[in-house]
């Protein structure tokens, strides 16, 4: 049986996508379990923990550098040291744009792997053979360059939406998903989406915030584009790390 090790999860942002991620990263175990020969069990699974904080709006804290409650950085620190309390050696971010606090984060606890969504996006994407892709993200993320640095180092092109079809993408993650009208998420992005593929070509487009993919999920608009999903790239790069971290411990 695989051995296994404690991994953690740093989620509240927004909630509904910290629960959905919990479910990506059992299916991503299950499916390394299956890849692998093993028996899919309850006992199988690897320990983890969610920590569903309530964290400041990253996207608005980044419009401002002033100190302040508004500023999502110190909510971070105390979840990741609850999960290292709780004995996790690997950490997924369950929030897109909170990644612009990824460097502080992983100073601060040398002892955890956080691992980077962009990072772990960019490589899975150049592997498979993809050389353009397109970004839908919130203003935070597209303010900190955070794909478009991480896609350059992988040697890939990051085209990014105009500025009313970002308000677009706002709206859906806002006044949308994060707000419970799923149809009106649905249609902003979908119509982004759209237009990103009809201006770019079949580019494989990156759905950079974790509420996207709940708005788009089921849409048949979308449905011949080449949609990327981080937060199912970040749940597998996390089961990697519960299983083979394990492996690595005992071998050191």
């Amino acid at each position: 049986m695989l051995k296994s090790q404690t991994v953690g999860i740093l989620g509240g942002m927004g909630p509904a996508a910290g629960a959905d991620f919990v479910r990506l990263f059992v299916e991503a175990c299950a499916r390394l379990m299956r890849e692998r020969g093993e028996l899919v069990r309850d006992q199988a699974f690897p320990e983890h923990w969610l920590a569903q904080v309530p964290v400041p709006d990253r996207s608005g804290a980044l419009e401002s550098s002033a100190l302040g409650a508004h500023q999502p950085l110190e909510p971070m620190l105390q979840a990741l040291g609850r999960l290292a309390a709780l004995g996790s050696r690997a950490v997924a971010i369950a929030c897109n744009t909170a990644h612009a606090w990824h460097a502080t984060l992983q100073e601060r606890f040398p002892q955890i792997e956080v691992l980077h969504v962009a990072r772990e996006v960019s490589a899975q994407v150049a592997a498979e053979g993809v050389r353009d892709t397109a970004l839908m993200a919130t203003e935070g993320t597209y303010r900190v360059g955070l794909y478009e640095r991480a896609m350059a180092d992988a040697g890939l092109a990051c085209h990014l939406p105009l500025a009313e079809e970002r308000k677009l993408l706002m709206r859906g993650i806002y006044e949308g998903v994060k707000a419970g009208d799923l149809r009106l998420a649905e249609d902003c992005f979908s119509r982004v989406a759209l237009q990103l593929a009809h201006r770019h070509g079949p580019v494989a487009i990156v759905m950079g915030c974790t509420e996207i993919p709940l708005g788009l999920q089921n849409s048949a608009a979308v449905a011949g584009l080449r949609l990327v999903d981080p937060a199912r790239v970040l749940a597998s790069a996390l089961a990697v790390r519960a299983y083979d971290g394990a492996s690595q411990r005992r071998h050191a």
